[in-house]
C-alpha cells in the first residue's frame, strides 16, 4: 500500500512538472533558445528562469513592453524576440557615466533586434510615450529608491500612466527582511516585498497575484546580493500588478 501510495505521488508530481512546463508558449521557448543570446547570458538562465518569468509577465507577440533599467540587455533580447515584428521593446536606461544604454543601444543596432528602442531617463521619468502592455523591472525596484530626492509615489504613477488599461507592472526583486521596508536598499540591494506591494498600489494598481519561481528559502536575506555565496541564488519576489481595467 505504502509503496504504491509513494508511486502515485511520484507520478502526480510528474504530473504537475509537465503541466508547468505546457504553460510555457512555444513562442517564449523559441526566445530564450535563440542562437543570437550570449552565452553568459544563458549560462545565467538555471538561476534566473526566463521563460517561467516571461510566461508569468504574460509577454507576447505583438506586445509593447517598457524595460526599466535593462543593464547589459539579458531580457531585451528575449523580449525582442518575444513580442517579434508586430511588436516593440523600450528599452529605459539611467543617464550615467560610461553610457548605461550601451549595452541596449548594440542591440538595437543589430537587425535581428530591431524593435528595441533605446531611451535614457532619470525617474520619476520614464521618456516613453506609446501605451504599454507591460512594464517590467529585474532587480531594480530597489535602485529606483537610491536615486538622490527620487519621489516613489511619482514613480509608480509614471508607470501606471504609460500602461494600456488592463496592462501589467512585473517586478522582480530581492527579498529583504520582513518589516525593514526600504532600510536595506543601498546596502545590501534588497527590498522588502511588502514595501514594494504597499507602493505600487498605492499608485491605483491591483495586486494580482506572484509566481515563487525565484523563491530561495535557504536563503535568510541578511547578505549583500553580490556577495560570492549568495550572488544569483538570493531569495526573489516576482510580482504582477494590474492597471484597472475601464469600466
Amino acid at each position: 500500500m505504502l509503496r504504491n501510495a509513494v508511486f502515485i505521488a511520484v507520478l502526480g508530481l510528474g504530473a504537475m512538472s509537465l503541466q508547468a512546463a505546457e504553460k510555457i508558449p512555444s513562442y517564449i521557448t523559441a526566445a530564450v533558445a535563440d542562437s543570437g543570446r550570449p552565452a553568459e547570458d544563458k549560462e545565467r538562465d538555471a538561476n534566473r528562469k526566463p521563460a517561467e518569468t516571461l510566461a508569468f509577465a504574460g509577454v507576447k507577440p505583438g506586445s509593447t513592453v517598457v524595460e526599466l533599467f535593462p543593464g547589459k540587455g539579458y531580457f531585451t533580447r528575449i523580449f525582442s524576440k518575444v513580442v517579434g515584428p508586430k511588436g516593440k521593446v523600450y528599452a529605459v536606461s539611467p543617464p550615467r557615466v560610461p553610457d548605461s544604454s550601451a549595452a541596449t543601444r548594440a542591440i538595437a543596432s543589430d537587425p535581428a533586434y530591431s524593435n528595441v528602442v533605446v531611451r535614457v531617463a532619470k525617474p520619476p521619468v520614464l521618456n516613453v510615450f506609446v501605451p504599454a502592455d507591460v512594464v517590467f523591472t529585474a532587480q531594480n525596484y530597489h535602485d529606483v529608491h537610491n536615486v538622490a530626492n527620487i519621489d516613489m509615489a511619482a514613480f509608480n504613477k509614471t508607470v501606471f500612466d504609460v500602461l494600456k488599461p488592463g496592462g501589467v507592472f512585473i517586478v522582480e526583486d530581492h527579498a529583504a527582511a520582513d518589516g525593514s521596508g526600504a532600510r536595506d536598499t543601498s546596502t545590501l540591494h534588497r527590498i522588502d516585498p511588502a514595501t514594494v506591494k504597499s507602493e505600487v498600489t498605492a499608485a491605483g494598481f491591483e495586486f494580482v497575484g506572484e509566481s515563487k519561481v525565484l523563491a530561495n528559502p535557504q536563503d535568510d536575506r541578511s547578505a549583500k546580493v553580490f556577495e560570492s555565496g549568495i550572488r544569483g541564488k538570493t531569495d526573489q519576489f516576482l510580482f504582477k500588478f494590474r492597471k484597472p481595467r475601464k469600466k
